[in-house]
């Protein structure tokens, strides 16, 4: 075999080399490597750091099964920097010839073996201390590292006396993925491996579509990142029939916070794809100057701007949790809870509007700004100077007049939204009082508490006042153990002639037949001192046909105080609320009336005890419903809601109605 040796030097200073490469991360180095592996076509890159006994690399290698390098084209390969041969394809990375040389970063010496069709394997090293300096020679294969032995073409980049820190593995493997996704998104055949473990893909979302511009198919394909892939920008990638890349051009997207996108255009159109378009030599080219181009970019602006408008609502609603979190948004003291709700979904609408037009306007304020800003906007928006916040925001925020007109557009959807949103949800409960209050006049002796009155409860909460409005799904063991108690009460199930409402001995029987509804919940909340507690609500509602009296109140004692004496209700941030609930208050009986003037300057309707951790109460369903209407009247006369009279609508239609969950 003959030994050819070669030796060179790179077109620049080795202090202009160092200088370029100031600010580079070693572990850099290593990703320059990889791209020039899958830059000389490689389908596989293998990166192996071997670490020492007492930790840290030791040793870096880089191997590929690429086209090699010709010892012969050395001052091609070597010999040049930021002038590279490697431009075929234009997403080859290394096409500026520089990436090799930043090995200086990492190492004191970096060594290629390298073979390559019709020149055989050879070694090329280069010496940290001497970047522009180079040597080569060919040798035998035999010479070569073990994992190149069975590969006819390919290279090995092996590091040398490293001199710097490198990442963990794990940290090592995602910086990997970070920079190397949007490739491997787009060359799904490619495979690069750190210590044999694949790096994958970073977590993206894909949205596809197909178009059809001018009867040509276009297959597009939109990734975008959650994290910015390295230092590849937004691009719009254009390719042919085949696959390949033919050129890219940035997105119009670029400049958008935190939105990464990798577009792909596919296409048989693009085969005759030349960038200058059609001309003497070429007459049937396509190019950027095509109408049929122009449409195509028109389709994909659309559907970026729907993926970055989803981006948005997206980035909002994480933006809007962390304002809650931190106590931002008003309390709304001493408002309804209904209008509390109205009132914190309007300014999160306009919230929302204001962040479509600009992302920026909300981001990096400190606390308290954010509550001087969405609080001013809350008072704003049911003031009667709500049209100045268009006002306000058009003169401060620098839109564009295709911006203006929709955050004009999106204020007012906000608004009528709102209004039309807190309409019906009024609507709806109103309606339900008025049928409740029908079925507990005409049918309350046939109307029985599972399911019928169950469902209409579990469907609406809110009867019991605004605090009870979402009291969520049952917590099994607190439920059980909450039922358990509550059936050892003495006589909780029996029934004597007093306890009816109509005084009629034969009524006993029928309400022997119907059960009491006992529904138990504990519930997250926060106190009166903004501690964090547990709210456990149990509601006895007995069944219609009887009247309530002093053995029930009795019977509510009781059971307080079996909760009292059970050691896992002792907790001390566990409150309790417990609630009687029946068609009426027996005529007869005067010591719940007597119990509930004893508590009337607490104001709280139907409150009968007060004790430290512990709520009793004693309500009928008429009081409740006439709560109802008047918490709400004001808005009720404004909207000038129609009382319907629901006087001979079967109960079953009644019941079903009710049952019913809102939307």
């Amino acid at each position: 075999m003959v030994i050819r040796q070669i030796s060179g030097k790179t077109e620049i200073n080795g202090e202009g080399i160092k200088k370029h490469f100031r600010t580079t991360d070693p572990w850099r180095a290593i990703a320059e490597l990889a791209w020039n592996g899958f830059d000389a076509k490689a389908p596989n890159v293998n990166i192996l750091v071997d670490e020492g006994q007492m930790g840290g690399a030791t040793r870096v290698e880089v191997s590929d099964d690429g086209e090699g390098i010709e010892l012969e084209k050395h001052a091609e390969t070597f010999g040049r920097f930021n002038d590279s041969s490697k431009k075929e394809d234009v997403t080859t990375h290394g096409s500026h010839g520089r990436g090799r040389l930043s090995f200086h970063r990492l190492a004191e010496r970096a060594v290629w073996w390298t073979i390559a069709a019709g020149s055989g394997p050879a070694r090329i090293e280069v010496n940290g201390a001497a970047l522009t300096n180079y040597e080569g020679r060919s040798v035998e294969p035999a010479a070569l590292p073990a994992g190149m032995a069975a590969l006819k073409t390919g290279t090995t980049a092996e590091l040398v006396n490293l001199h710097a820190d490198l990442p963990t593995a794990g940290e090592l493997h995602r910086l990997l993925s970070t920079e190397f996704g949007w490739f491997l998104a787009l060359n799904p055949a490619k495979r690069l491996r750190l210590n044999g473990t694949e790096v994958a893909v970073p977590s993206h979302d894909l949205i596809q579509r197909e178009v059809k511009v001018d009867g040509h198919d276009f297959d597009v394909s939109v990734l975008r990142w959650d994290l910015k892939p390295g230092s590849e920008k937004s691009y719009v990638y254009v390719l042919n029939s085949s696959g390949k890349t033919v050129d890219k051009r940035l997105s119009t997207f670029n400049h958008k916070g935190n939105f990464h996108t990798s577009i792909y255009v596919g296409s048989k159109w693009v085969d005759d794809f030349e960038l200058g378009g059609a001309d003497l030599a070429s007459p049937d080219a396509t190019g950027y100057e095509s109408d049929t181009w122009r449409k195509l970019a028109r389709e994909l602006n659309k559907i970026t701007k729907s993926v970055y408008e989803d981006f948005l609502r997206e980035q909002f609603e994480r933006e809007i949790e962390g304002y809650v979190a931190d106590g931002v948004f008003p309390s709304y003291v001493g408002l309804s809870q209904d209008y509390k709700q109205w009132r914190f979904e309007n300014t999160k609408s306009i919230l929302r509007a204001i962040y479509t037009a600009d992302p920026t306007a909300l981001k990096s304020l400190k606390r308290n700004q954010k509550k001087i800003i969405v609080r001013l906007l809350d008072k704003l928006a049911v003031s009667n100077e709500n049209d100045a916040i268009f006002e306000v925001l058009n003169s401060v925020l620098e839109l564009d007049d295709v911006s203006t007109k929709l955050l004009a557009k999106q204020l007012r959807s906000v608004s009528l939204q709102s209004i039309v949103s807190a309409i019906e949800v009024l609507r709806r409960r109103h309606e339900v009082a008025d049928k409740l209050r029908t079925l507990m006049n005409d049918h309350y002796l046939d109307t029985l508490e599972t399911p019928d009155l169950q469902r209409i409860i579990e469907a609406n909460t809110w009867l019991f006042g605004s605090s009870y409005e979402t009291l969520g799904a049952e917590e099994d063991t607190f439920t059980k153990i909450a039922k358990s108690l509550r059936d050892a009460v003495k006589g909780i199930h029996d029934i004597s002639l007093e306890d009816l409402d109509d005084d009629q001995p034969s009524a006993i029987e029928g309400a022997n037949k119907q059960t009491d509804l006992f529904l138990a919940r504990k519930v997250p909340h926060h106190d009166s001192m903004g501690r964090r507690i547990y709210r456990c609500i149990v509601v006895e509602i007995k069944r219609p046909s009887i009247a309530l009296n002093y053995k029930h109140l009795q019977q509510l004692d009781g059971y307080a105080q079996l909760i009292k004496k059970h050691a896992e209700f002792g907790s001390e941030v566990m409150h309790f609320e417990l609630i009687l609930i029946g068609r009426k208050i027996s005529e007869a009986d005067t010591e719940i009336r007597s119990r509930m003037e004893g508590q009337v300057a607490k104001g709280l309707p139907g409150l009968v005890s007060d004790d430290a951790r512990m709520k009793r109460f004693v309500l009928n369903w008429y009081t409740l419903l006439d709560n109802f209407m008047l918490t709400n009247q004001a808005m009720i006369e404004a909207l000038r809601l129609k009382r319907d009279s629901f006087e001979g609508v079967p109960r079953p239609e009644l019941i079903a109605d009710m049952q019913k969950k809102a939307a």
